[in-house]
Order: C-alpha cells, then structure tokens, then sequence
C-alpha cells in the first residue's frame, strides 16, 4: 500500500504485525509542519493559555459532581481556592468533591459554597479558623476526611481519590505550562518554593490548570510541573500572598518553655545512637520542634558531624545549617518560609520532591524510609503514645495531620516535643480524643518537665538514662501534670460524626464527632 507521501509500505510484516500506514496531518486545511527556506513555521499562538478561569471551567467540562484539588504552599495567603470555587458557583455548578491538600483561616469563604449546595464533601490534610469551626459544628451532611501527606499522595496515584480538575497557583509559568515556586530572574512576586504536594495533583489528575501572575519566556527552566502534565493556562493579577507562607507554627521562638525542649530534644538525639556523621533529620512544624535544629547545630560542631541529608516542610534555619555545611542535601516538599523559598533557587543540593516521593507507603523510593530522626509536636499524647494534631482540647479541629504519622512511621526514631501544660490544660491524657498516629510509631516525649520513653524501645531508654537524662515513665510526667492543673473534664460529644481521621494506607484511625451544642 502507497502512504501519505507516495511510499510503498507492506500491510503487515512476520513477527511484528499489521503496519499502520503514516498519513499528512492536516490542520484548518493546511499541512501541518510545512517546510519553508528550511525553517519551520512558528505559529505565536500556540500556548495553552484561556482569557478567563470561567473560560478554563468550562474548556476542562467540569460538571456536578466532580472532583476538584488545590494546593496549600501558600497556606494562610492563598487566593486561588477562593478565586475558582467563587467562579464555580457562579457558573451554578453544585455537588463537587473539594481534595485540596490543606486548607487555612484564608479558606473561611468556602463555609458559604458548603452551605449552597457548591460542595458536597471535602478530603484534605488540614482545616483551620471559621471553616474549621463550621465543619466541627456539623455544617456537612458527608464528614470531611483527613489524610496525611503522604496518604493523600498514595490516594491519589492509586486512583482511590481520582481528581477529574487541578486548579494549581504557579507563581512561575510560560505559555505552554512549564512551571516552577520561583523564577530565576526574580519576577515571581508571589514565590512559594517548592510545589511538592501540586507535583502529584498535576501528574495524576485528569485536566490540569495552572493559574498565575507571572508568565514567563518559554522554556521556563528548571521547572517543577512540565508542560506535558498541563492542559491550561488561566492569567490573573495575583495567586497570592507571599508572606502567608509563614503561620505561627512556623515562626522562630524565643519561649523559654519552647526553648528548653528543644535543648533537650538536641540532647536526646545526641545520646540516642543516631547522632552519627551522616544521619538524617526532619523537624516539624512548631516553636519547640523547630528550635531543635538550633541546639543540634552546636552539638554537631562539637562533635564534627554533619547531616546527609534534611527532609519535609524546608525552614531558613535548615538552610542556614546547609549553607554552613552542616548539612549536605535538603530535600523539600514545601518550603516554610521566604529563606527557603531562596535557598530552592539558589542552592543546587537544596531539591524539590514530590509528596508521593517524600511519603508514600506504597512508594518503594519514599524518603521518610530513610530518616534516622523526626522532631514532631503534639497537641495531645496518651499513656499509649498515641498523638493528636488534629483538635484542640475542646474538640474543635484546628490543625493538620500533615506528615506526622508518616515521618513517625519511617524514622527510626520519632521525637515528640510538647509542653507537659499547655495553657491550663494538661499534654498528657489517659487516652487523647483524636488519633492522628498510633503511639507503636512513637519513640520518645521531650517535655520541660522530664522525658518519657516508649516501653517498646528499651534500647533508648538505657541510652538516655546512661546520658543522664531526666527520664521519666510516661505515666508519672502525667501525674506531674494533673497535681498542677488537675485532670480536664471530658468532651461531651453529638452523635453525628464530622470528620473521618485516615491513617496513611487508608484506613481509618479514629472518628471526630460533633462537639455537644451550648458547650
């Protein structure tokens, strides 16, 4: 048979099949490609960028019922979700499925698209402020499930969460979808850093687009997201506010009580068999967690090691300790703060991964596998070393599952820092009112009163106490605290059930019921 261009070519070949006969593309009439003085044809429109996001709405046919993801790298000064949910409702589509990885006191809008119908159920890592406060008072009919990072990654890849529409703010971008956190030449005014947890929605959902402030000249290199995981390109004034980036959890500390944990969770590492020249750390987020790092560095100079390697949520005080070469290479998922948004640009062993790499259980390559240390905080431990991160004393959800039962699960040794009395109430519970991370992952408790070893690793127990630290059963550090504050009266709860807390393989840990009315 002849082909397109006047080539005999046989049907079928012995051992490889029937041939497919190549033809001319042809595109408005013309011959795509055409050759000419022998240089191809630009065509200065072709980019994948629409006027308006309700145009891209429409172009990736979102309808009721849909799943739709966000990102939160610029947490608590994000004007994307807003920006699309609000042009969703106008556009009267109702009954979605809202998989953004977290949500903040920012997202407080969205209360009113529950209320009309626009958002039928939420999956997320994190809520926070009037949203948070809303969905705990019982505002939803389906209860929102939590997933920590690196659950919500597996979700995702696996299909178990399908996302039919990413709508992920780039604040790095040119018109074919090549995108980053940053830009080279400083033109990202609303620059975030590492797009760890929109890498996954933008690889693994069905339509993507990317909406930004700031295009830039094609090829936009390095880039985090490719043009080949991008299906449009949506141009507004602003996706963000940069220094939303940086929330209280996140901010340097100068409290004495923060202070003396962190020197004593240094002082744990140092005596606990993994300080060694080439071990592996995360801090979480925290005063007293991020502190630590302050303390290990002087122990580190001391003993002349270095870190291989930092993992996770990337703050200015681990890159400080990079750029001091006290630690080799920093692998971020979400950079904390605007030190670590530089340090992404400028620092080539300073890498962005995605949150499928950082965490996943179903990852052969996940990162946490290869911690040696994790520096967690908690709201809530119990006797058992369950940990809660998930709400507050009065039930409230108010914070984020994030990557804490995933680093606690990977690491060898898993730290949690925490107050023995946080305000009046006391850290320490017979049994804490939401599981976030099962106390068997759990290795240590750093508090300013004393330090508790899990019974399980006996190891470290006899290491600490050889070190003469003030090691404590749990059990009496908890005694300590009810002679100071007394024991906290229990939560009265509804019946209904309003969040669903998931493990990272996708099981559920525990439930988060409807806090009792009038209390």
């Amino acid at each position: 048979m002849l082909n397109g261009i006047g080539r005999e070519i046989p049907e079928e070949i012995l051992g490889i099949g029937t041939m497919r006969s190549f033809e001319k593309i042809i595109t408005n009439g013309q011959v795509k490609n055409i050759q000419r003085s022998g240089e191809r044809q630009r065509n200065p429109e072709k980019n994948k960028i629409l006027d308006s996001i309700e145009t891209a709405i429409r172009e990736t046919g979102l309808k009721d019922g849909m799943t739709i993801s966000f990102h939160h790298h610029f947490r608590n000064g994000d004007y994307v979700v807003n920006m699309v949910m609000d042009a969703i409702a106008a556009m009267g589509i109702k009954d979605l499925v809202l998989a953004s990885s977290s949500l903040s006191e920012i997202h407080a809008p969205l209360v009113k698209h529950i209320r009309d119908g626009v958002i039928r159920r939420i999956e997320t890592s994190g809520l926070r402020g009037e949203l948070a406060q809303a969905i705990s008072n019982g505002i939803m009919d389906i209860p929102v499930v939590i997933n920590s990072h690196g659950g919500r990654a597996r979700a995702i890849a696996s299909k178990e969460l399908p996302i039919d529409v990413a709508f992920l703010g780039v604040p790095s971008c040119d018109s074919y979808g090549n995108a980053n956190g940053y830009s080279s030449d400083n033109s990202a005014v609303s620059a975030c850093g590492s797009l760890g947890y929109a890498k996954v929605d933008a690889q693994h959902a069905k339509n993507v687009v990317l909406i930004t402030d700031n295009l830039v000249e094609y090829p936009n290199v390095p880039f985090s997201i490719p043009a080949s995981q991008v299906d449009y390109i949506v141009v507004v004034d602003s996706i963000g506010d940069p220094k939303g980036i940086v929330s209280g959890a996140t901010r340097y500390t100068n409290n004495p009580k923060d202070l003396l944990i962190a020197k004593q969770a240094a002082a744990v590492i140092e005596a606990s068999g993994y300080f060694y020249d080439g071990f592996s750390m995360q801090t979480g987020s925290g005063g007293a967690s991020l502190a630590t790092t302050r303390f290990l560095r002087d122990r580190m100079l001391a003993a002349n090691i270095k870190a291989s390697f930092a993992l996770g949520g990337i703050t200015g005080q681990i890159v400080a300790l990079h750029e001091e070469g006290l630690i080799k290479k920093l692998l971020d998922v979400q950079s904390f703060d605007l030190k670590a948004v530089e340090s992404l640009k400028n620092n080539p062993c300073h890498y962005q991964i995605d949150a499928e790499y950082y965490a996943s259980p179903d990852n052969a390559g996940s990162a946490v596998n290869q911690l040696d240390v994790v520096i967690l905080s908690a709201l809530e431990i119990d006797l058992d070393f369950n940990v809660n991160v998930i709400t507050g004393s009065d039930g409230v959800i108010r914070g984020a599952s994030g990557g804490h039962c995933d680093t606690a699960a990977g690491a060898s040794m898993a730290i949690i820092v925490a107050p023995l009395i946080r305000g009046r109430m006391p850290s320490i519970l017979d049994r804490v009112n939401t599981v976030v991370t099962p106390g068997y992952t759990i290795d240590v408790l750093v508090t300013d009163q004393g330090i508790a070893v899990n019974p399980l690793r006996q190891d470290l127990y006899s290491s600490l106490k050889a070190a003469k630290l003030p090691v404590l059963s749990i059990e009496e550090l908890k005694a300590k605290a009810d002679r100071i504050v007394g024991r906290p009266e229990p939560i009265k709860w509804e019946d209904k059930i309003v969040g669903l807390v998931k493990y990272r393989d996708g099981s559920v840990i525990d439930v988060i019921r409807q806090v009792k009315k009038g209390l």
